[in-house]
C-alpha cells in the first residue's frame, strides 16, 4: 500500500530474489575488514583461485587477441569452432571416449553455464536434487530461477560422497536434474567412479538429467579417466557435462566455461545462450583454443603443485590439536571444528577479525553444517599454509 504520509509506495522485489542468500565471499572477508594485523598478514582461504599466474605464452596470446578487430565483433552462439573442437578433443584424451566439437558450448564462465542449463531443463516449480553440503551458487541460482533444491545429506563418514539410494528415497515428481560436483566444491570430495555411473543409472530409470559438474577435472591425481560416463552411446540423452577453464588456466577474470550436452538438450540450451549471453568472449576462446592442446604439461605441473599444497595442509592441520579434515581434494579441505569450539559462523568471524585468516563457514554451504569450515588452500602457497596452524591456535 502506498505510504500515505510521504507519498511513496514501497518497492515490491521478487521474493525469489528476496530469498536468495547474500553473496558468501564478501561477508567472509568483512568480517577480516577489522584485522589489525597482530598475527601477521591477512590470509584469504575464502575464493577457490588458482594460487599461481596464467601461462606466459597465454597471456601474451590473450593480449595479441584482444587487440584484433574481428574479436571486438560477435562470435556465434555456440562458440569459436576451434575451442570446441579443441575442449572436444582433450575430453577424448581423457576420458578415452570419442567426442566432437557437436557436443560442445562455451558460455562466459562455469557459472553462467550452470544457470542456463538448469533454465533448459528445469523451470520455476519444478525441483533440483543438490547433494549437501552444496557449491553456494548453484543453491542462489536455483532459488532465483524459482526451483525448489531438495538437499541431499552427505555424511563426514562416507567421506562426502553421496550415496545414490538415498537420492532415489528422496525424488519426486517435480525433480528434473540431479547435480553433481567432483572434485567437490565445498568439501574436496572425490566421487568413485563406480558412485558417479549409478547416480547416471538411476537419472536413466527415473527420466532426469544428470548434471556433472567437474570444474576441479585437472586437479584430479594421475591419467586414469574420472568415470566411463560417455563410453555409453546413450550418454547423450540424460548428461550434461560443465567444464570450467578458469582454474586449470588461471584465467578467471576471462570468463570461459563449456557446457557438453546431448543435442536435445543443445537445441534448448541455445537459446538461453543467444538471450543471456549472445556470444562467450571471443579473445579469450581464440587464445584458449592454442592453451588446451599446448599447454597440456603445464597443467600436469599445476596438478602436481595442488597436491603438494594439499599436503602441505595436512601436515599444518597435523599440528594443530583438536581440529581435523573430514575431506580433501581439488582446491579445497572440509575442516571439522574441534569440540567444545564455538559454531562455524563464530569461528569463522573470529578467526577473521583476531587472527586475519579468512575461511568460509559451513553454513554458507547448506543445512547441518554448523561444525565445518571450508579452506581453500589452493590460494596459498606452502610458506603461507605452513603459518595456518597458529591462526588456528
Amino acid at each position: 500500500m502506498p505510504d500515505t504520509a510521504a507519498g511513496i509506495t514501497p518497492l515490491s522485489l521478487p521474493p525469489s530474489i528476496l530469498a536468495t542468500a547474500a553473496p558468501a565471499i564478501p561477508t567472509a572477508r568483512g568480517w577480516a575488514a577489522v584485522y589489525r594485523g597482530e598475527a601477521g598478514p591477512a590470509i584469504d582461504l575464502t575464493q577457490a583461485v588458482p594460487g599461481y599466474p596464467p601461462h606466459p605464452n597465454l597471456l601474451a596470446r590473450l593480449g595479441e587477441e584482444a587487440a584484433r578487430t574481428a574479436n571486438a565483433g560477435y562470435g556465434p552462439i555456440e562458440g569459436e569452432e576451434p575451442l570446441r573442437a579443441a575442449l572436444a578433443a582433450d575430453l577424448s584424451r581423457r576420458y578415452r571416449d570419442p567426442l566432437d566439437a557437436a557436443d560442445v558450448v562455451i558460455t562466459a564462465g562455469c557459472n553462467l553455464a550452470f544457470v542456463m542449463t538448469m533454465m533448459a531443463i528445469a523451470g520455476p516449480g519444478s525441483a533440483v536434487l543438490l547433494p549437501a553440503p552444496w557449491y553456494f551458487n548453484h543453491h542462489m541460482a536455483l532459488t532465483m530461477l524459482g526451483i525448489t533444491t531438495i538437499p541431499l545429506p552427505c555424511r563426514p563418514e562416507d567421506g562426502f560422497v553421496p550415496d545414490p539410494e538415498r537420492a532415489a528415497a528422496l525424488m519426486d515428481g517435480r525433480v528434473r536434474a540431479l547435480v553433481l560436483v567432483t572434485p567437490n566444491n565445498p568439501t574436496g570430495a572425490v566421487y568413485p567412479a563406480e558412485t558417479i555411473a549409478a547416480f547416471a543409472a538411476l537419472g536413466r530409470r527415473r527420466g532426469i538429467v544428470l548434471v556433472l559438474d567437474e570444474t576441479y577435472r585437472d586437479f584430479l591425481p594421475g591419467n586414469d579417466p574420472p568415470h566411463a560416463l560417455f563410453g555409453d552411446p546413450a550418454w547423450r540423452d540424460g548428461l550434461v557435462h560443465l567444464y570450467s577453464f578458469s582454474k586449470s588456466y588461471c584465467v578467471p577474470g576471462h570468463r570461459v566455461g563449456a557446457v557438453v550436452a546431448g543435442p536435445a538438450i543443445r537445441t534448448q540450451l541455445l537459446k538461453v545462450l543467444d538471450t543471456l549471453q549472445i556470444c562467450a568472449p571471443r579473445a579469450s576462446q581464440a587464445a584458449l583454443a592454442w592453451a588446451v592442446p599446448a599447454l597440456i604439461a603445464w597443467r600436469e605441473g599445476n596438478r602436481d603443485v595442488m597436491a603438494a599444497r594439499a599436503a602441505a595442509f595436512q601436515r599444518a592441520l597435523a599440528a594443530v590439536p583438536g581440529w581435523r579434515i573430514d575431506a580433501l581434494g581439488g582446491y579445497f579441505a572440509y575442516l571439522r571444528l574441534p569440540e567444545g569450539a564455538p559454531d562455524a559462523l563464530t569461528m569463522a568471524e573470529r578467526l577473521g577479525a583476531e587472527h586475519g585468516l579468512m575461511t568460509l563457514p559451513g553454513p554458507f554451504f547448506g543445512p547441518g553444517q554448523e561444525r565445518h569450515l571450508r579452506v581453500a588452500f589452493a590460494n596459498a602457497d606452502e610458506a603461507t599454509i605452513a603459518q595456518v596452524p597458529a591462526r588456528l591456535g
